[in-house]
C-alpha cells in the first residue's frame, strides 16, 4: 500500500456520523503472528475475525484507517450474489461452478446480519433493497433474474409490474422493480469499525497508518512497514483496490474504478417518506446505474457513475445531483452536505479473484461492485481454506483471472468504449 494515501477517512456522511472508535497506533518493531492480514475493510476485517474466532494469532496491517477505503464509502447496500449473474457463470463455466457458486449466492448477506446480532453492532441496518427497471427490455430481464435467483434458493423476491413499484419509490420512469425483501442496507463504515472491535475482543491486533513497504516471501512471509517488521506463517492480502504495486502480477488482470456520491441535508419526515415509504434502497438496471437510500437522520444517499482508472471528478456534485434531480424533482431546491468518490477493483468477467501464491500468500480481491456482501463471503472462506477446508475457497479460486485487452496502458480507454455501448443500449432500451 503507497506511503502517499492520505491517513484520514475521506468527508462523506459516514464519517461524520461514525461510532467513536480509538485510533489504532502504526506497527513499530519486530512482531510476528499466524496470520497477518493487510488491508482492514471488508474483506480483511471479515478474515481476521473468522481466523481469530478459529483460535489463531492475527494481526492486521492498515495504510491509513480502519474502513478507510470501499468499505467505509461505498451505498450501503446489501445486494445478494455477484456481479455476474448465474446463468452467465453457468454457460461460461459449466453447471458444477454454477452450483458452488449459487449456493453461496445469498451466504454473504447472512454473514453480515450474523455479525450484526452476534456483536451488537449498531451500524443502522433497515430491511430490503430493490431493482428498478428503465424500459421494458430491462423488466423483462428482471422477470428472468428473479426466475434464475429463485433457482438458488433465494424466495423472499416480489416483482412489481408497471406503476406498482411506486408502492417502494415515487421517483417517475420506471417500468417496473424487482423488490428482494432478504436485502437491506447499512451504515457501512460502522460495520467495519464494529466488526474490527469484535476482532479486538478476540486478541486480534490492528495497526493503523502502517503502509505495507515490502513483502518478502517465504516461510515465514516478511513484511515490512516504515516502522517495523511483521513475520507470519501465512498472509490474506486484502488491499483490492488499494494495493498500488504489493502485487504486481495481478494488476493487469483487474482495474481500479471510481463511484461518486452525494448526500443532501436532512430531509422533513414527510418528505422523505414521500420518496422511498418503506425506506428500502433502490438501484436501477442500467450498466452505469443509479443507486439510492435513505440514512438513519432523513438525509438522501444518491450514488452513480463509473470513472474507469479510479480518479476523482473534479466536480461530484455537479456529476451526480442531475442523476437525483431526474429521479426526484422535487429535491430542486435541497442541499448538498456531503459529496465523496470511493474506489473500486473490477475484474473483466466481473467475478471476484480468489488465489494463493507461494502456498501461504492468500487472496481475495475484485469484486467489481458487489463488495459488500461477497467480501464477507470470502473473509469466511479464507479462514476455511486456512483451517484445512479449502472446497469452497477452490470453486472461486477455479476461476480464470483475465486480463483486460492491452494491459495497463488500454484497460481504461477500452472500458471506457465499452461502457458507451452499453449506456447507448441502455438509453435506446435495446
Amino acid at each position: 500500500m503507497s506511503a502517499s494515501l492520505p491517513l484520514e477517512h475521506a468527508a462523506s456522511w459516514y464519517a461524520a456520523s461514525a461510532n467513536a472508535v480509538p485510533e489504532r497506533p502504526p506497527l513499530a518493531g519486530d512482531v510476528s503472528c499466524d496470520v497477518c492480514v493487510v488491508g482492514a475493510g471488508f474483506t480483511g476485517i471479515s478474515a481476521a475475525l473468522h481466523l481469530a474466532e478459529q483460535g489463531l494469532k492475527v494481526m492486521v496491517l492498515e495504510a491509513a484507517r480502519v474502513g478507510y477505503g470501499a468499505s467505509g464509502r461505498n451505498g450501503g447496500q446489501i445486494v445478494n450474489s455477484y456481479s455476474r449473474d448465474m446463468d452467465v457463470i453457468e454457460e461460461r463455466f459449466g453447471a458444477q461452478t454454477a452450483r458452488a457458486l449459487g449456493d453461496m449466492a445469498f451466504e454473504g448477506n447472512r454473514i453480515i446480519r450474523e455479525r450484526i446480532a452476534g456483536y451488537g453492532i449498531d451500524c443502522d441496518l433497515r430491511e430490503g433493497n430493490l431493482f428498478a427497471a428503465c424500459n421494458a427490455r430491462q423488466l423483462k430481464g428482471l422477470k428472468e433474474h428473479k426466475a434464475l435467483w429463485e433457482r438458488y434458493g433465494n424466495t423472499s423476491l416480489e416483482l412489481l409490474e408497471g406503476d406498482a413499484y411506486k408502492r417502494e419509490v415515487s421517483a417517475e420512469g420506471y417500468t417496473g422493480a424487482l423488490v428482494d425483501h432478504s436485502g437491506g442496507h447499512i451504515h457501512p463504515l460502522n460495520l467495519v469499525l464494529g466488526e474490527a472491535a469484535a476482532f479486538e475482543s478476540l486478541g486480534g491486533v490492528i495497526f493503523e497508518h502502517s503502509p505495507l513497504l515490502s513483502l518478502e516471501h517465504g516461510s515465514p512471509v516478511v513484511l515490512k512497514t516504515a516502522g517495523g517488521t511483521l513475520r507470519a506463517d501465512r498472509v490474506v492480502m486484502a488491499g483490492n483496490a488499494y494495493l498500488n504495486g504489493v502485487l504486481p502480477e495481478l494488476e493487469g488482470k483487474s482495474m481500479p474504478c471510481g463511484t461518486q456520491i452525494i448526500t443532501t441535508e436532512p430531509l422533513a419526515e414527510d418528505v422523505a417518506r414521500s420518496l422511498l415509504p418503506n425506506n428500502m434502497a433502490v438501484e436501477d438496471c442500467n450498466y452505469l446505474l443509479d443507486y439510492y437510500r435513505l440514512t438513519r437522520d432523513n438525509r438522501l444517499i444518491f450514488g452513480g457513475g463509473v470513472n474507469y482508472g479510479g480518479e476523482d471528478p473534479s466536480n461530484i456534485e455537479a456529476l451526480i445531483r442531475p442523476k437525483m434531480l431526474k429521479a426526484f424533482p422535487q429535491l430542486a431546491n435541497v442541499k448538498i452536505d456531503y459529496a465523496w468518490s470511493g474506489t473500486f477493483l473490477m475484474t473483466l468477467n466481473r467475478l471476484p479473484q480468489f488465489g494463493v501464491l507461494n502456498d501461504n500468500v492468500y487472496y481475495a480481491q475484485g469484486y467489481s461492485g458487489h463488495g459488500v456482501t461477497c467480501s464477507h463471503l470470502a473473509g469466511r472462506l479464507i479462514s476455511e481454506v486456512m483451517t484445512g477446508r479449502d472446497g469452497r475457497f477452490d470453486a472461486f479460486a477455479g476461476l480464470p483471472h483475465l486480463p483486460f485487452p492491452g494491459g495497463r496502458m488500454l484497460r481504461v480507454p477500452l472500458s471506457a468504449v465499452g461502457a458507451w455501448y452499453y449506456q447507448t443500449r441502455d438509453k435506446l432500451g435495446i
